[in-house]
Protein backbone atom coordinates (compact mmCIF):
# COMPACT_ATOMS: atom_id res chain seq x y z
CA UNK A 1 0.00 0.00 0.00
CA UNK A 2 3.42 2.43 0.65
CA UNK A 3 1.38 4.41 3.40
CA UNK A 4 2.50 8.01 4.17
CA UNK A 5 3.31 6.83 7.73
CA UNK A 6 5.28 3.98 6.09
CA UNK A 7 7.70 6.61 4.57
CA UNK A 8 7.62 9.09 7.82
CA UNK A 9 7.83 5.95 10.13
CA UNK A 10 10.93 3.67 8.11
CA UNK A 11 11.06 1.68 11.35
CA UNK A 12 7.92 0.93 11.49
CA UNK A 13 6.53 0.09 14.47
CA UNK A 14 2.85 0.15 15.30
CA UNK A 15 0.90 -1.19 18.81
CA UNK A 16 -3.05 -1.60 18.51
CA UNK A 17 -5.63 -2.18 20.69
CA UNK A 18 -8.64 -4.39 20.85
CA UNK A 19 -6.42 -6.12 17.52
CA UNK A 20 -8.36 -9.54 17.19
CA UNK A 21 -11.07 -8.60 15.37
CA UNK A 22 -12.83 -5.96 13.49
CA UNK A 23 -11.34 -2.33 13.11
CA UNK A 24 -8.38 -3.57 15.18
CA UNK A 25 -7.96 -6.34 12.85
CA UNK A 26 -8.04 -4.56 9.51
CA UNK A 27 -5.60 -1.37 10.74
CA UNK A 28 -2.76 -4.54 11.51
CA UNK A 29 -3.71 -6.34 8.12
CA UNK A 30 -3.21 -2.93 6.46
CA UNK A 31 0.07 -1.95 7.79
CA UNK A 32 1.72 -5.43 7.71
CA UNK A 33 1.09 -4.95 3.93
CA UNK A 34 3.52 -2.49 4.57
CA UNK A 35 5.89 -4.64 6.34
CA UNK A 36 5.27 -2.95 9.73
CA UNK A 37 5.62 -4.70 12.85
CA UNK A 38 2.89 -5.03 14.58
CA UNK A 39 1.70 -4.83 18.54
CA UNK A 40 -1.26 -6.77 18.54
CA UNK A 41 -3.18 -6.25 22.21
CA UNK A 42 -6.83 -8.10 22.93
CA UNK A 43 -8.30 -10.30 25.19
CA UNK A 44 -8.92 -12.80 23.15
CA UNK A 45 -5.88 -14.95 22.71
CA UNK A 46 -7.24 -17.24 20.13
CA UNK A 47 -7.85 -14.50 17.44
CA UNK A 48 -4.92 -12.89 18.19
CA UNK A 49 -3.17 -16.03 17.14
CA UNK A 50 -5.01 -16.00 14.01
CA UNK A 51 -4.41 -12.20 13.16
CA UNK A 52 -0.84 -12.91 14.15
CA UNK A 53 -0.33 -15.37 11.39
CA UNK A 54 -2.70 -12.98 8.71
CA UNK A 55 0.18 -10.40 9.64
CA UNK A 56 3.26 -12.57 9.03
CA UNK A 57 1.55 -13.89 5.55
CA UNK A 58 1.23 -10.14 4.51
CA UNK A 59 4.61 -9.08 4.79
CA UNK A 60 4.63 -7.73 8.73
CA UNK A 61 6.05 -8.94 12.09
CA UNK A 62 3.92 -9.84 14.92
CA UNK A 63 3.92 -9.71 18.62
CA UNK A 64 0.87 -10.53 20.84
CA UNK A 65 -0.14 -9.06 23.95
CA UNK A 66 -3.41 -9.95 26.56
CA UNK A 67 -4.14 -7.24 27.40
CA UNK A 68 -7.16 -5.78 29.38
CA UNK A 69 -6.46 -1.60 28.90
CA UNK A 70 -8.60 -0.96 31.74
CA UNK A 71 -5.76 -2.45 33.98
CA UNK A 72 -3.66 0.20 34.31
CA UNK A 73 -0.12 -1.53 36.02
CA UNK A 74 -0.40 -4.84 33.28
CA UNK A 75 -0.68 -2.22 30.38
CA UNK A 76 2.13 0.02 31.75
CA UNK A 77 4.16 -3.38 31.58
CA UNK A 78 3.32 -4.60 28.25
CA UNK A 79 4.11 -1.01 27.13
CA UNK A 80 7.53 -1.70 28.40
CA UNK A 81 7.11 -5.02 26.88
CA UNK A 82 6.62 -3.57 23.19
CA UNK A 83 9.20 -1.05 23.21
CA UNK A 84 11.96 -3.80 23.95
CA UNK A 85 10.78 -6.45 21.41
CA UNK A 86 10.14 -4.23 18.96
CA UNK A 87 12.58 -1.63 19.48
CA UNK A 88 10.40 1.71 19.89
CA UNK A 89 6.85 2.29 18.90
CA UNK A 90 6.15 5.02 15.84
CA UNK A 91 2.47 4.67 15.73
CA UNK A 92 0.01 4.18 18.02
CA UNK A 93 -3.42 3.12 17.84
CA UNK A 94 -5.96 3.28 20.72
CA UNK A 95 -8.75 1.03 18.90
CA UNK A 96 -10.21 -0.87 21.92
CA UNK A 97 -13.43 0.11 23.08
CA UNK A 98 -17.49 -0.74 23.88
CA UNK A 99 -20.69 0.14 22.51
CA UNK A 100 -23.64 0.38 24.58
CA UNK A 101 -27.06 2.19 24.81
CA UNK A 102 -29.88 2.73 26.82
CA UNK A 103 -31.71 5.75 28.64
CA UNK A 104 -30.18 7.18 30.69
CA UNK A 105 -31.62 6.53 33.95
CA UNK A 106 -32.07 3.04 32.82
CA UNK A 107 -28.68 2.88 32.73
CA UNK A 108 -26.60 1.50 35.91
CA UNK A 109 -23.83 3.48 37.16
CA UNK A 110 -21.49 0.15 36.96
CA UNK A 111 -22.24 0.28 33.75
CA UNK A 112 -20.78 3.91 33.25
CA UNK A 113 -17.81 2.77 35.53
CA UNK A 114 -17.83 -0.05 32.86
CA UNK A 115 -17.67 1.99 29.94
CA UNK A 116 -15.20 5.13 30.90
CA UNK A 117 -12.79 2.45 31.96
CA UNK A 118 -12.37 1.14 28.44
CA UNK A 119 -13.74 3.78 26.20
CA UNK A 120 -12.15 6.57 28.15
CA UNK A 121 -9.49 5.81 30.35
CA UNK A 122 -7.95 2.72 27.92
CA UNK A 123 -7.31 5.67 25.55
CA UNK A 124 -5.74 8.07 28.25
CA UNK A 125 -3.47 4.35 30.00
CA UNK A 126 -2.11 4.21 25.79
CA UNK A 127 -1.17 7.42 25.13
CA UNK A 128 0.44 8.16 28.28
CA UNK A 129 2.63 5.02 28.59
CA UNK A 130 3.64 5.41 24.53
CA UNK A 131 3.82 8.93 24.15
CA UNK A 132 6.97 9.55 26.37
CA UNK A 133 9.09 7.06 24.28
CA UNK A 134 7.80 8.89 20.52
CA UNK A 135 8.74 12.60 22.16
CA UNK A 136 12.10 10.57 23.10
CA UNK A 137 12.86 9.09 19.24
CA UNK A 138 11.40 12.68 18.18
CA UNK A 139 8.67 12.06 16.54
CA UNK A 140 5.59 9.15 16.01
CA UNK A 141 1.71 9.43 15.81
CA UNK A 142 -1.14 8.14 17.63
CA UNK A 143 -4.57 7.39 16.49
CA UNK A 144 -7.48 7.46 18.89
CA UNK A 145 -10.93 5.99 17.86
CA UNK A 146 -13.31 8.23 18.91
CA UNK A 147 -17.18 7.82 17.44
CA UNK A 148 -19.57 10.43 15.37
CA UNK A 149 -21.47 9.93 18.40
CA UNK A 150 -18.44 12.85 20.16
CA UNK A 151 -20.27 15.61 18.09
CA UNK A 152 -23.87 14.18 17.19
CA UNK A 153 -24.80 13.16 21.05
CA UNK A 154 -27.81 10.97 20.09
CA UNK A 155 -30.44 10.23 22.72
CA UNK A 156 -30.00 6.39 24.89
CA UNK A 157 -26.51 6.68 24.35
CA UNK A 158 -25.15 8.97 26.86
CA UNK A 159 -22.31 6.66 28.62
CA UNK A 160 -21.24 6.34 25.14
CA UNK A 161 -21.56 9.80 24.09
CA UNK A 162 -19.65 10.65 27.28
CA UNK A 163 -16.57 8.52 26.55
CA UNK A 164 -15.67 9.48 22.95
CA UNK A 165 -16.36 13.14 23.47
CA UNK A 166 -13.52 12.81 25.93
CA UNK A 167 -11.46 10.91 23.42
CA UNK A 168 -12.20 13.75 21.06
CA UNK A 169 -11.09 16.31 23.51
CA UNK A 170 -8.15 14.55 24.72
CA UNK A 171 -6.98 13.85 21.14
CA UNK A 172 -7.17 17.87 19.99
CA UNK A 173 -5.72 18.82 23.76
CA UNK A 174 -2.41 16.56 23.03
CA UNK A 175 -2.67 17.10 19.32
CA UNK A 176 -1.26 20.60 19.69
CA UNK A 177 0.90 19.81 22.90
CA UNK A 178 2.55 17.33 21.31
CA UNK A 179 3.00 18.95 18.16
CA UNK A 180 6.44 20.28 19.04
CA UNK A 181 8.02 17.08 19.44
CA UNK A 182 6.92 16.02 16.23
CA UNK A 183 4.52 13.33 17.43
CA UNK A 184 1.00 13.75 15.71
CA UNK A 185 -2.60 13.24 17.00
CA UNK A 186 -5.63 12.15 15.58
CA UNK A 187 -9.17 11.97 16.52
CA UNK A 188 -11.40 8.89 14.15
CA UNK A 189 -15.13 9.70 14.56
CA UNK A 190 -16.68 7.30 12.24
CA UNK A 191 -20.44 6.16 12.08
CA UNK A 192 -21.78 3.36 12.82
CA UNK A 193 -20.27 0.54 10.19
CA UNK A 194 -20.31 -3.42 10.74
CA UNK A 195 -17.91 -4.48 13.86
CA UNK A 196 -18.54 -6.38 16.96
CA UNK A 197 -18.25 -3.83 19.35
CA UNK A 198 -21.81 -4.68 21.01
CA UNK A 199 -20.99 -7.17 21.68
CA UNK A 200 -20.38 -7.16 25.15
CA UNK A 201 -22.90 -4.27 25.75
CA UNK A 202 -24.89 -4.96 28.52
CA UNK A 203 -28.04 -2.10 28.49
CA UNK A 204 -31.29 -3.37 26.91
CA UNK A 205 -31.88 -5.74 24.04
CA UNK A 206 -33.93 -2.89 22.22
CA UNK A 207 -31.34 -0.59 22.16
CA UNK A 208 -29.15 -3.77 20.88
CA UNK A 209 -31.61 -3.91 17.59
CA UNK A 210 -31.20 0.01 17.11
CA UNK A 211 -27.24 -0.27 16.87
CA UNK A 212 -27.52 -3.90 14.58
CA UNK A 213 -29.83 -1.57 12.40
CA UNK A 214 -27.80 0.97 11.83
CA UNK A 215 -24.32 -1.28 11.28
CA UNK A 216 -26.67 -2.80 8.44
CA UNK A 217 -27.37 0.32 6.71
CA UNK A 218 -23.64 0.89 6.53
CA UNK A 219 -22.23 1.23 3.01
CA UNK A 220 -18.64 1.12 4.77
CA UNK A 221 -16.54 -1.85 5.40
CA UNK A 222 -13.86 -2.02 8.08
CA UNK A 223 -11.15 -2.34 5.88
CA UNK A 224 -12.20 0.67 4.26
CA UNK A 225 -12.80 2.52 6.97
CA UNK A 226 -9.03 1.56 8.70
CA UNK A 227 -7.45 2.10 4.71
CA UNK A 228 -8.65 6.16 5.20
CA UNK A 229 -7.57 6.58 8.23
CA UNK A 230 -4.26 5.48 7.34
CA UNK A 231 -4.08 7.62 4.94
CA UNK A 232 -5.60 10.60 6.39
CA UNK A 233 -3.18 10.34 9.94
CA UNK A 234 -0.44 10.47 7.32
CA UNK A 235 -1.63 13.66 6.00
CA UNK A 236 -1.16 14.94 9.87
CA UNK A 237 -4.94 15.55 9.68
CA UNK A 238 -6.35 15.88 13.43
CA UNK A 239 -10.06 15.26 12.90
CA UNK A 240 -10.99 12.27 10.91
CA UNK A 241 -14.76 12.20 9.99
CA UNK A 242 -15.55 9.68 7.86
CA UNK A 243 -17.70 8.53 6.05
CA UNK A 244 -20.04 10.71 4.21
CA UNK A 245 -23.13 10.33 6.26
CA UNK A 246 -20.95 11.67 9.29
CA UNK A 247 -19.44 14.33 7.54
CA UNK A 248 -22.65 15.57 6.18
CA UNK A 249 -24.22 14.92 9.89
CA UNK A 250 -20.77 17.28 11.68
CA UNK A 251 -22.18 19.75 8.97
CA UNK A 252 -25.63 19.87 9.28
CA UNK A 253 -25.33 20.11 13.13
CA UNK A 254 -23.16 23.05 12.69
CA UNK A 255 -24.42 25.48 10.42
CA UNK A 256 -28.57 23.93 10.87
CA UNK A 257 -28.67 23.05 14.50
CA UNK A 258 -32.62 22.71 14.06
CA UNK A 259 -32.79 20.47 11.25
CA UNK A 260 -30.15 18.18 13.51
CA UNK A 261 -32.40 18.66 16.88
CA UNK A 262 -35.56 16.60 14.35
CA UNK A 263 -33.11 14.35 13.36
CA UNK A 264 -32.46 13.37 17.17
CA UNK A 265 -35.99 13.79 17.79
CA UNK A 266 -37.08 11.18 15.30
CA UNK A 267 -34.56 8.78 16.59
CA UNK A 268 -36.36 8.88 19.93
CA UNK A 269 -39.71 8.02 18.69
CA UNK A 270 -37.66 4.74 16.54
CA UNK A 271 -36.57 3.89 19.46
CA UNK A 272 -39.89 4.14 21.22
CA UNK A 273 -41.76 2.09 18.66
CA UNK A 274 -39.07 -0.60 19.04
CA UNK A 275 -39.50 -0.79 22.94
CA UNK A 276 -43.23 -1.08 22.13
CA UNK A 277 -42.38 -3.51 19.83
CA UNK A 278 -40.51 -5.79 22.21
CA UNK A 279 -43.00 -5.09 25.27
CA UNK A 280 -46.22 -6.02 23.10
CA UNK A 281 -44.11 -9.80 22.21
CA UNK A 282 -43.63 -10.29 25.84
Amino acid sequence: MNYKLSQKFPEKRAFITGAASGLGREFALELAKDGWTVGIADLNEANMAKVAREVSDLGGKAFTYRLDVVDRELYHEIAYDFIKDAGGIDLLINNAGVGDGAAFLQYDLKHWDWMIGINQMGVVHGCFFFAPKMIDQGGGHIINIASAASFSNAPYMSAYNVTKAAVRSLSETLYHEFKQHKVGVSAVMPTFFPTNIMQSARGPKSNHIFAKKMMERSKVTANEVASEVLTKAGKGKMEIILPKEARRNFFIKKFFPGLFENQLDKMVEFQQKIDKSMAEKK
